[in-house]
């Protein structure tokens, strides 16, 4: 079974989506308990789109995300480095519009969109603050960004409790529903190492042209929505 290591190279992390595509919407909401939904419709709001704009979805997956966004009116098109995630959103989502596409080199001109979000992916980047800048380099003076992505819980007892769920029974119960569980222990492993909210932010403002940073907690803090907004 492939699973990627925490140096996250591009080729490693793509093989391993690559091969939990098929149950991937569904695993998740396993793992998720349902919250999933909400997390989407969560970062939908934080964007404020209006009709007619253009929104960008990176590391889209399948494309449930980006169905997402595209409920407010906007035009929404997602992009992915896992070609079988794609394919596998192609399938159940012909009406979204899905591009091969890395984090860091997107097929997309200067500017092109209103706003820009990424979605349980910048994890998996080998290279965050480069993705930052070329969310940055895609979105129009005054354009939103909107990341939403596993955190720290805030509460310290429910943090502890959360921490053994994802180091202990989160791959225990990925193999019950996943076509690949290994890849669930590089999830919980990546989610132990990824920066809380306000180390995040810092990153997000160090990146390059991004002002008014700012979050909110989900869940208690399991995922956090940060947003800023391009200068």
């Amino acid at each position: 079974m492939t699973r990627a290591d925490l140096d996250k190279q591009p080729h490693e992390v793509a093989e391993m989506f690559d091969g939990v595509a098929e149950r991937y919407d569904l695993t998740n909401t396993v793992l998720a308990f349902g919250q999933d939904r909400g997390w989407r419709r969560a970062t939908r709001a934080a964007l404020a789109l209006r009709p007619g704009e253009r929104v960008l979805d990176v590391g889209a997956g399948t494309g449930i995300s980006t169905e997402e966004l595209g409920r407010s009116g906007a035009f929404a098109v997602g992009a992915d480095l896992s070609t079988g995630m794609l394919r596998a959103g192609r399938r159940v989502r012909a009406e979204v519009p899905l591009v091969a596409g890395d984090a860091l080199k997107l097929p997309f001109a200067d500017e092109t969109f209103d706003a820009v979000t990424i979605s349980f992916a910048l994890r998996n980047v080998v290279e965050v603050e480069g993705a930052l800048r070329e969310l940055a380099r895609v979105t129009r003076p005054g354009g939103r960004l909107v990341i939403c992505e596993f955190s720290s819980p805030t509460f310290a007892p429910f943090r502890t409790v959360y921490m053994q769920y994802l180091m202990r029974s989160l791959p225990v119960v990925a193999r019950g529903v996943s076509s690949n569980p290994e890849a669930y222990v590089y999830l919980a492993e990546s989610i132990r190492a990824w920066p809380d909210q306000a180390a995040l932010s810092a990153r997000i403002a160090a990146a390059g042209p991004w002002s008014r940073i700012g979050w909110r907690n989900l869940t208690g803090g399991v995922v956090a929505l940060h947003r800023a907004t391009k200068a």
